[in-house]
């Protein structure tokens, strides 16, 4: 009789077993109770929110930093920390004004510099921030309180771009940090948000605690989305690092944690039938799923190589193995997502249901592919990348592609992806990643879109005709105009093959029932409004 990994869990907890729960975690179950949420989420391994667009930082961005503006439920910019603005007669001068009551966690006051030396930052790095300092003439503070941001022509989009939620966001930081290169990280963790980052119980690989900010205070709308009043239901949150999957499932029925991340697919019946737990969807959109190709080292700097993995993948295989209820997943072929109002079916014939490895077999060698190693970055502790990571490397090995995974926790992973060199200096070649399908619908803010060379995203794709369509992005007046403009753009990427896409799937989160409150909008977690409720 086969055991699978469902009935593995099943049977340990019936036999009183716990399957290895970390002691810390047994030990903490009375702390747990009450007002403490503890979460499986990721490792930590990077604290600065512009640095880098990873999910987990950008939920520990949202937890101790604040913004500017919010989205709310309908996706509609709300003011967050700004209290009141205004624009002039001819819509170049946008004026904005801090509400009351914004300090650091020092207990110094936030002022308008604060906010100044953040957009600058964020504006160097995120497309939407690039966009608004190719268009601004200055950005200054008028007094404490009060800063403007001047344009050479009107951006009707401003306002939407400050608020937009894709990471990285527009997280304001200390002026005396935010006034440093957004390529040099930000190591310090003092914002102006919700939650303090705990630094004395800071675990790293563990465990990153974060407390309630009892002198924040909320603005007075109710909460919608990001925006609205931030109220903090609890006293403290935990992030624990649990890197195995079972230890963490056992964890979560044990009631030793109250969320879990990233359960694998293989359990979601496992859970459903647990009448102490619940699957739940926060990001209804879902989560496209790709491959970053480095357009900096061979083989990939040449375009007969990346056209050879478009034709390469099996969309259906990739998604068995990363989700393999056919109800959560579905195959994707348009670089807008396929819930983005300006997703298309344009210069997509090179799909092919079970994939066309003999074309990219082919392809590789016009590309005068000679057998170097191509590594690919497999994110162990990512049970679906990893999965997927495996699967690309043996499609790669069948063809005759060297293909070597380089495996490692995401933590590390986007760490190592930054690295443009050669795979014998610790670059890479290849990694799956995913990027929320919502995102996927606007060119001017999704990083994933760009394909600016060094400025772009990990990869580093360039295509100068294809920016010059997504520049004219923000000058088009209607949805009908940019769904024409998408289709052109799409065709033009597809040429080049920017990345190339594994399918598009849903994954929900794991939660005990007694925490409720849960807030769901794409790409970012937050941690306000959570409740829990005593056992």
């Amino acid at each position: 009789m086969t055991i699978s990994r469902r009935n593995l869990i099943k049977a340990g907890l019936a036999a009183g077993t716990a399957l290895s729960i970390p002691s810390v975690l047994r030990a903490q179950t009375a702390a747990s109770a009450g007002r403490t949420v503890r979460m499986v989420k990721g490792d930590l391994r990077v604290f600065d929110p512009i640095w880098t667009a990873t999910n987990i930082t950008a939920d520990h961005g949202a937890a101790i930093y604040d913004t500017l503006f919010a989205l709310d439920s309908k996706f509609m910019p709300q003011p967050q920390m700004v209290g009141k603005w205004d624009v002039s007669d001819d819509k170049k001068t946008y004026t904005f004004e801090l509400r009351d009551g914004l300090r650091w966690h020092n207990g110094t006051p936030v002022t308008a510099a604060d906010c100044v030396a953040s957009i600058r930052r964020w504006g160097q790095v995120a497309p939407g921030g690039q966009l608004i300092m190719a268009h601004a003439s200055d950005i200054s503070k008028k007094d404490d309180k009060t800063f403007t941001i001047a344009l050479k022509e009107p951006l009707g989009l401003l306002v939407d771009l400050l608020a937009d939620l894709t990471p990285p966001c527009l997280f304001i930081m200390r002026a005396q940090h935010a006034n440093r290169p957004a390529t040099e990280q930000v190591t310090t963790t003092i914002g102006s948000g919700p939650f303090k980052f705990n630094e004395a119980l800071a675990k790293p690989g563990a465990s990153y605690t974060y407390d309630r900010n009892e002198k924040y205070i909320p603005r007075k709308e109710p909460s919608d989305g990001l925006a609205g009043g931030k109220i903090v239901n609890v006293d403290r949150v935990i992030w624990d690092v649990i890197a195995d999957q079972q230890t963490a499932m056992a964890a979560l029925q044990a009631g030793e944690v109250d969320y879990f991340e990233l359960p694998p697919a293989d359990l979601y019946s496992l859970i459903e039938s647990d009448p102490n737990l619940e699957l739940q969807i926060l990001d209804k959109a879902g989560q496209d799923a790709l491959v970053r190709m480095n357009f900096l080292q061979p083989p990939f700097d040449n375009v007969k190589a990346r056209q050879a993995m478009l034709h390469l993948i099996d969309q259906e295989a990739f998604m068995r193995v990363m989700a393999p209820d056919p109800k959560y997943s579905n195959s994707l072929t348009s670089i807008f997502g396929d819930t983005t109002p300006v997703s298309n079916d344009e210069n997509t014939g090179w799909y092919k249901k079970g994939g066309h490895p003999e074309k990219a077999k082919q392809l590789f060698k016009e590309a005068g592919y000679a057998g170097e190693k191509v590594v690919i970055l497999d994110p162990t502790d990512w049970h679906e990348g990893d999965n997927a990571s495996q699967l690309l490397a043996a499609a790669l090995l069948k063809i005759g592609v060297n293909a070597e995974l380089a495996s490692m926790d995401w933590g590390a992973l986007s760490t190592r992806r930054a690295n443009k060199g050669p795979v014998e200096d610790g670059g890479w070649n290849v990694f799956i990643t995913t990027e929320s399908d919502y995102s996927l619908g606007d060119p001017l803010t999704d990083p994933l879109l760009t394909a600016s060379g060094d400025q772009a995203w990990y990869g580093w794709p360039k295509n100068d005709e294809y920016e010059v369509l997504r520049a004219k992005w923000a000058d088009v007046a209607t949805l009908e105009e940019r769904k024409a403009l998408a289709r052109k753009m799409q065709r033009v990427w597809w040429e080049f093959v920017g990345d190339v896409r594994l399918g598009k799937y849903i994954s929900p989160i794991a939660r005990r029932k007694t925490l409720t409150g849960l807030i769901g909008v794409p790409a970012i977690v937050p941690m306000w409004n959570m409740r829990k409720a005593s056992a």
